[in-house]
This record gives C-alpha cells, structure tokens and sequence, in this order.
C-alpha cells in the first residue's frame, strides 16, 4: 500500500508503500519453516450485547476507490485485499524478509529465468473449495492477457513470459529477464472459479454479492461506500483464526470526530489522514484507556509538479503550466520552499526532514544529495534561477515572455490539514519571489490529477521494503493508455535515462549493486525537479486498550499498526479480556499504525525484492 498524497486511486493519489531493506546473499532460495505469528498488542473488539462477538472497530479516512483486488490503489483498498486474499509470500514483521504464505517455499533456475513456487495443500477458500496453484496461474494469466486486470498490480508480471501449474501444489513462472522481486510478489491471488465469471475487469468492483469468497485471514460480508467495511474471521484460515471476531473500517472525513469517537470507545483504533495531527495526539496522551503509538514513518509527504501529462503513444493532455516544463523554475519552487519551519511548525517535529525518494527507515536504499547538489532553502538563489528562466519581477510578479504572471494552482487533500497548513506556508514563500499560488482542497483530487489538470500536487507514497513499485510508478510504461484514463504512473513522469536505470535495477540480484542503481534513480529525481521530498512523517495513531489487549506493529521493535506489509495488526489483535495470547508467545507490542501506501516485499536470503506500491492522496496511496 502504497500512499500518495495525490491522484486517486491508488487513490494512488495517497500514494504510499512501505520499503524494506533485506541484506541477502544466495539466490537459490527456499522458504524456512512458517514464522510464528507476529504480534504485539491487538486491538480489542468491542463486545455487541446482543452476540456476544468481539468487534475491532477501526477509523479511517481514506475511502475505497475498489474492492477489486485488480483495480485498488489506495492504501485502505489494498490493505483490505490483504486480509481477503493469500499472496504467495509475506513479509516477517520483524525485519521484512519474505516469508511462507500461500506458497510454502520457491526457488529458482540456475540461469534465474525460471521460478517454482510449492503452493500449501491446507490452504481453502471461505467456500469450501480447495486454493491450488491453478487459481495463483490464472491470477497472472489474467493479468497479463488483460489490460483491465493489469491496473493496479501490472507492473509486476510485466517481465513474465509464461505462467502454469503442472499440479495443484506446482506453479512455475517462467521470465523473459531476470527479474529481482519474485520473492515479493504483492499481488492478491484469487479464486478462478469465481473470477472467470467476471466480464470487464476495468469495471467490476468485487461489491455486488456478500460474503466475498476469499483465503485471507477475514472474509469481507458488508461494504456501504464512505461509510464501512465489515470483515468476519476466517476461522479455516491456515496461519489460525483471528482472535476478534469481526473487524470493521468506519470512515470519518472529520478526524477530531474520530478522535472523539475513540475517547468515548465508539471505535477501538483511530490513524488519522493519514496519522493523527500532533494536537489529536497530545490530546489522547494520559487519556484513560487509551495508548498513543508514534514510530518511523513508511512513507514521504513530497511536493509534485507536472511535467506535461501524456499517453503511452506520446499524446498530450491536461492543462499543466508550460513553465513548469523549466527544471529551473521547478528548481527554484523547491529552494524557495523552508522544509525546517515545515517540520517545526506543521508537523511539530514528529517527521524527519525530506532529502531522498525512499525514506530513513529504508536505510539500504536511504540517498541523500550531497552538499553541491542540495536544494536547501535559498529564496535569493530561487530569485536568480527564475530570472534566467525568463521571469522577472515586474512589480511584485513575475511575468514570461508573453507578459502573463506565473500563476499557479496546486492540488490539495481536503481532508488532510497538513496539505492545507503547508500551502499557506508556500503561497507566502512564492508570493515573496513573485508568483501566485491558488490552493485546491478537494475531497477527491484523482479527477484532475488522471485528467492532467493541476500544476503541482501534494504527493505521497507508503514506501515497502522492497522500492520496485514506488519507482516503477514513474516510469514511461505507466504512463495511460488513453488521456484522463486510470494507471499506474504517479505525475506523468516519462524520461529515457530513468526508464534504463529502472530496467537495470530490477535484473540485479546482488544486494549492494541493486541498492546503488535505486541511489543513482533517486539522484536522477532529485536533480530533474519533478519531486521534491518535503518529510518523512511519523506514523503517530492510538487504540483504546480496554477494547484490544495487545496487537503487533511492524517493525515490531518500533513500528505502525494501520498499513503494514502484510495482515499482522489486525489478524494478531487480542480482545481485552480475553484469556488469549498471541500466537508468537510474545508481550505484544503497545504501538498501533494507520496508514495508507504500496507495499515492497524483499526476499529473504536472496537479495530478491518486490516492491509494492498505492498511491495515495495525503492520507494514502499505497
């Protein structure tokens, strides 16, 4: 998951994934034994008078843009295909590397261009009907035969040239190049008898018939848009069942009706849009009952500006301002930009200030830009870029060569405040060097974002362990099929050196070679001025401890509860007052995370890793 503050769908537009790092040596590799389940504290369900159930209650604020697991891009959308669904592997919560899901173990050719995956033989559908590696191929079949199917998680079959499955416990992936994630495949697998009854697979939602037959460890038995998502434990679920049994997202636009909504125990978890502001924190810190979890954040809140939105085919369109085509101006936009007041003042110090694409808590892919290269705050040198652009001050505006003003609009979450109190921060820091700035708060900025119609935009990812997907959102193939139409691509990015730089980095398997290849990409961005990474927020939520006893966060060391790369959280969860334990015999752990962004999965052992991404609009994009 993937979060992106901007465009939509995933809402990608709350883009976001989580990155992990995985030091690993051989490349023939071969799932360990299963973990024991990971967890700390786990929400408690609030119990209903009239069933006796445990219900887990979470918050949110992002909406649904598709309970498709093909078609879902925000954070909350992948993180519930998460719980419905198997995917071949997972990711330990304790450092991220691949572990056994519904493949037990894979291994390569010697030559690296043929996978085996050993599929589980105790793994059922909440029909009865037995998981093989049938419905995994047809999953991958579907996907790559079908653009429909491709949208949101395409880039990950991408480079396969054949899929089968020789026996019910036998998939085989055969590639056209080497390729480095297929430990960390973050694709949902899904039942082919149910699934090969669907039509157009650039339509359907997965909303029209309840429960939804799934593997996961909850099965999805009610959805009402904008409003919740009711999941039930899956009590055949071969990891073991859930220890609530029922978990329900509710959403709320209005966070401090959220945070209300937990003091009085209306909901057991609250996250925020995406985390909770530093005033809702310190407001629930010493509240009776209720434990604050604050930890590294996963994912970058960046500004992004539009470099001319395209197709595939190369054709133009969107209403972008053509001097945002100038690496100057886009230049001297981000030197002109305080990110220190940003963190002291908007975030309160619960971020770290932005440098690189892949945030800190990825230190194997962490890049900073050296001394020369750095654009830190430096409105007198931001003027002179923009000067020798062709903008000088004429008064107290900056006008182009055809006398008009540089005026420019940028797309805000309406309901994230960081958006809102940051652009007031950039309208007074531009209006300074003489350009104008209109902020657009809108429920949903995926409509202008796909049409091309913003100027910049408040981005963000949720970065996984393994940085595949974040960076292959910008890369030319991501780009639509048809103007103002649904992809994968962030901000309509599309440059021949990053292109070649991303094909490399996904054919090398040796860790620190890979690692320096994604750092030349991450300087290629920095240097270009089409993103500009602003922090690197923690993840700060809060959970009511007379509702969930213990639940685990991953990290589990220090760690978020919402948006994890994998079902952790909420399958470990334990009722408060309940006699159960978590299933790996731990304390549990007392941090709890909401989140919205892409996931990365990074192979354990092999130096292999997948990454995974969502966008998301300030509150998510996986």
């Amino acid at each position: 998951m993937v979060d992106r503050v901007p465009p939509p769908s995933a809402q990608p537009r709350s883009r976001l994934r989580v990155l992990l790092a995985s030091g690993a040596a051989a490349l023939a590799l071969t799932a360990g034994s299963v973990v024991g389940v990971p967890l700390g504290a786990a929400p408690q369900q609030a119990q209903a008078a009239d069933s006796g159930k445990s219900t887990l209650t979470v918050a949110v604020a992002q909406s649904v843009d598709s309970l498709s697991p093909f078609l879902a891009q925000k954070l909350m959308s992948t993180s519930v295909s998460r719980l419905m669904y198997d995917f071949l592997t997972n990711y330990d919560p304790k450092d991220n590397h691949a572990i056994p899901a519904l493949a037990t173990k894979w291994e390569p050719s010697a030559d690296k261009l043929t996978w085996t995956y050993t599929i589980r033989s105790d793994s059922k559908w909440s029909d009865g009907q037995q998981a093989t590696a049938e419905d995994a191929a047809w999953t991958f079949n579907k996907m790559m035969t079908d653009e429909g199917a491709a949208q949101a998680n395409g880039n990950f079959v991408a480079n396969f040239k054949k899929v089968t499955a020789p026996s019910p416990t036998q998939l085989v992936i055969e590639l056209k190049e080497p390729q480095a994630t297929m430990a960390a495949l973050d694709v949902p697998i899904v039942p082919k008898h149910v699934w090969e009854k669907v039509g157009d697979f650039s339509k359907f939602n997965n909303d029209t018939k309840f429960p939804i037959v799934g593997n996961g460890p909850f099965i999805l038995t009610d959805y009402k848009v904008d409003q919740y998502v009711k999941l039930k434990a899956n009590k055949s679920f071969w990891r073991g069942a859930p220890k609530f049994d029922e978990l329900v997202f509710k959403t709320y636009k209005d966070q401090d009706a959220a945070v209300a909504a937990l003091r009085k125990g209306e909901v057991s978890f609250v996250a925020g849009s995406p985390a909770l502001t530093p005033a809702q924190a310190a407001s629930l810190k010493g509240e009776k009952n209720v434990k604050v979890n604050e930890g590294p954040g996963r994912r970058f809140f960046a500004l992004a500006t539009n470099p001319g939105a395209q197709t595939k085919d190369g054709k133009k369109f969107g209403d972008g301002n053509k001097a945002l085509l100038d690496q100057k101006v886009r230049q001297a936009l981000f030197l002109s930009i305080d990110r220190k007041t940003i963190i002291d003042k908007v975030f309160q110090g619960h971020a770290v200030e932005g440098q690189g694409y892949i945030p800190p808590r990825f230190s194997t892919y962490f890049w900073q830009p050296s001394a020369d290269q750095s654009l830190a705050y430096d409105p007198a040198k931001a003027a002179k870029l923009l000067d020798e652009a062709g903008y000088p001050l004429k008064g107290d505006q900056r006008v182009g060569k055809d006398g008009k003003p540089l005026d420019l609009r940028i797309l805000c979450h309406a309901t994230d405040p960081n958006d809102k109190a940051i652009g007031k921060y950039l309208k007074e820091w531009w209006g300074k060097l003489g350009i104008g700035l209109k902020v657009d708060c809108l429920d949903d900025v995926s409509v202008p974002w796909y049409a091309g119609e913003y100027d910049l935009a408040f981005d963000g990812w949720s970065v996984n362990p393994d940085p595949d997907f974040v960076l292959g959102i910008h890369t030319c193939g991501a780009l639509p099929v048809k103007a103002k139409d649904s992809a994968t691509t962030d901000n309509f990015i599309c440059d021949k050196t990053y292109d070649e730089l991303y094909k490399k980095q996904l054919a090398e398997y040796d860790p620190a070679k890979r690692a320096d290849i994604v750092k030349q990409m991450q300087s290629w961005m920095y240097d270009s001025g089409y993103m500009n990474i602003i922090a690197y927020p923690n993840a700060v939520e809060a959970y009511r401890t007379d509702q969930i006893k213990s639940i685990k966060t991953m990290p589990e060391a220090a760690g978020n509860i919402y948006g994890q790369d994998g079902y952790w959280s909420w399958w470990s969860a334990v009722p408060a007052g309940s006699s159960s334990s978590d299933s790996s015999g731990g304390s549990g752990s007392t941090g709890v995370v909401v989140g919205i962004i892409v996931v990365v999965v990074v192979l354990a052992g092999g130096g292999l890793f997948i990454a995974m991404r969502r966008r998301t609009t300030a509150d998510d994009r996986e």
